[in-house]
């Protein structure tokens, strides 16, 4: 069995991922990670990506943050092979407790994620996952809310990012993608 590298493995995984032209909306080339999920082989190729990427930033991080709902699928995935536990961050009114809360600006409208408060502890190393960055309004407020509850945000992890979008330059932390388009 030949051992390969992360880009290797997302390469490959670049095949799983589907192209819907015009969805949601005219104009928009929408990037669906499902398709992975259909696929034992897609499946394992997002998991050794993960496993091969935790072992570089073993011990730099005390928690994973999931960004709803893509997140969570890879989220669980990262912290088993971390060793950490994770924490789900939410839109408004799903998570029960005591929560943080941040409003955020889309493009065309306004919209909260939670958390919750007892999950987080000042200065607790958290890494961001989810499965897109594109505009980055999203993980953008992730970010403020985890470091609203004294977490330290120290990396966020995306399968796809959409580089034409540039979202990098408005969030302030490192970020790992796997596959750009």
């Amino acid at each position: 069995m030949s051992i390969t590298s992360i880009e290797d493995d997302a390469l490959a995984l670049q095949s799983y991922i589907k192209s819907y032209p015009d969805f949601p909306l005219p104009g928009i080339l929408f990037r669906d990670i499902f398709n992975v999920f259909q696929s034992t082989d897609g499946l394992q190729l997002l998991n050794n990506i993960l496993k091969k990427y935790a072992v570089e930033i073993a011990g730099k991080v005390d928690c994973v943050a999931m960004l709803e709902a893509r997140g969570f699928l890879l989220g669980t995935l990262m912290a088993l092979h971390l060793n950490v536990p994770c924490v789900p961050v939410r839109k408004k009114g799903k998570l029960p407790g005591k929560v943080a809360q941040l409003e955020y600006s889309l493009e065309y409208a306004k919209d909260v994620l939670e958390v919750q408060l007892d999950v987080l502890k000042e200065g607790k190393r958290v890494l961001v996952i989810d499965d897109l960055l594109a505009t980055g309004g999203t993980l953008e407020a992730a970010v403020k809310l985890l470091r609203k509850t004294g977490a330290e945000v120290v990396q966020a992890v995306v399968i796809m990012e959409l580089c034409d979008l540039q979202a990098r330059k408005k969030i302030d932390i490192p970020i790992k993608s796997f596959i750009q388009y």
